[in-house]
């Protein structure tokens, strides 16, 4: 009987050491900076030859070698790390089942593909999910423009009922009930007691979204020399989008491709929605009504559909509507003020068609982040799309 014992007892211990073998080792945060960036210090800076040109201010329209404007960088790799986490975790949602990559897919150029995002009770909101590529050299987020940081306009969506349906006590609560999310935390933020705080999260997700950096398309290796890197049929769209006729580099400006203003366009709804004022009510601004802020074309054959609201269902029908007319769309009754850049170019169907091919060549995502393995919240990987 004593054999028998010891034999289970071995064999039991034989169970108990292979299941602790096999339990995953705890979550690290990275100690190297994304691509596109390099370490300096203990920080991640920036690194793109865009750095070596002159600033975008008072350069009109912007030449191929025109500089960036002000930018997002100095973050500590395990902060931008500690937001890649936190980006794809449906734990910062009210029901858990929701996260920021719900909305923004990095495959869909970080948009959804769909005319307008769905919140939380899988119902359309008002608006469509813009792309984050570039966020970081951005100065005004959200479709009218309201918020003015990356910190201020996480938390519109994160408290928002209908969006992810949180709130402050509710998410701190939550992450700090999470022991590996508060051992992360300690790591990317040192020195600072008292739990995970909002501040924190705000500073996490701000860092991974400044990360995606969209600098490196065959238009900027045309931009930096490289004749080849654009086909015959883009060279001659791109000048169509820089002419004074069509004038498109006039609100999307290179290297960005916006010059961030918000802009009345008399851009219309699909059918069945109700006008959107847009910048109006925010701004209290009367000639901003049905304005909205001019979005980057980066990545744009990666977002569709296109527009606020999603009324267009490709590039080349967003292109016709520019060269329809100036107010063309505007809803009778209503009495906007356009923006003077609209006017009537009356583009041929060739120099639309050529303008698109451009637009493809705008293309990159060399550097799109992975999705991590596993969660922190969960040990899982992260769902796909999970609302």
């Amino acid at each position: 009987m004593p054999q028998v014992l010891t034999g289970l007892v071995f064999a039991l211990l034989l169970v108990s050491s292979g299941n602790a073998a096999e339990s995953p080792a705890p979550i690290r945060l990275a100690t190297h900076c994304p691509p596109s960036f390099a370490l300096d210090a203990g920080v991640c800076r920036l690194v793109t030859p865009y750095r070596q040109y002159a600033s975008l201010q008072n350069a009109g329209v912007g030449g191929l070698k025109t500089g960036l404007p002000k930018f997002r960088d100095g973050f500590r790799p395990q902060q931008i790390d500690l937001g890649r986490y936190l980006f794809f975790d449906p734990v910062l949602s009210g029901n858990g089942r929701m996260a920021c990559a719900s909305c923004h897919q990095p495959e869909k150029g970080f948009s959804d593909g769909l005319p307008r995002s769905r919140g939380i009770d899988g119902k359309p909101l008002q608006r469509a999910a813009p792309s984050l590529w570039n966020v970081g050299l951005l100065g005004r987020f959200f479709w009218d423009g309201r918020a003015r940081s990356l910190e201020e306009q996480m938390q519109g969506p994160l408290y928002d009922a209908r969006e992810m349906g949180n709130t402050r006590e509710g998410l701190l609560r939550r992450m700090n009930a999470l022991p590996a999310y508060r051992r992360l935390f300690a790591e990317a933020f040192p020195g600072q007691a008292g739990g995970i705080q909002a501040a924190q999260i705000y500073t996490a997700l701000a860092a991974f979204e400044s990360s995606l950096i969209s600098l490196n398309s065959r238009y900027d290796l045309y931009a930096q020399g490289l004749h080849d890197a654009l086909t015959p049929r883009e060279i001659e769209g791109m000048n169509v989008f820089r002419s004074f006729v069509a004038r498109c580099a006039e609100c999307h400006t290179p290297p960005l491709f916006t010059n961030q203003q918000i802009a009345v366009i008399g851009m219309p709804e699909p059918k069945g929605l109700a006008f959107d004022a847009g910048a109006g009510p925010v701004s209290g601004e009367p000639t901003l009504r049905g304005g909205f802020k001019v979005p980057s074309l980066r990545n744009i054959a990666l977002t569709a559909p296109y527009s606020h609201s999603g009324g267009f269902a490709d590039l080349r029908s967003t292109v016709q509507f520019y060269t329809q007319g100036r107010g063309h769309a505007v809803p009778p009754g209503e009495k906007l003020t356009l923006h003077w850049h609209i006017w009537e170019p009356k583009l041929s169907a060739r120099e639309v068609d050529r303008v698109v091919d451009f637009l493809g060549a705008l293309t990159d995502q060399s550097f799109r982040p992975e999705r991590p393995t596993r969660l922190p919240s969960s040990g899982a990987p992260p769902a796909e799309h999970a609302k």
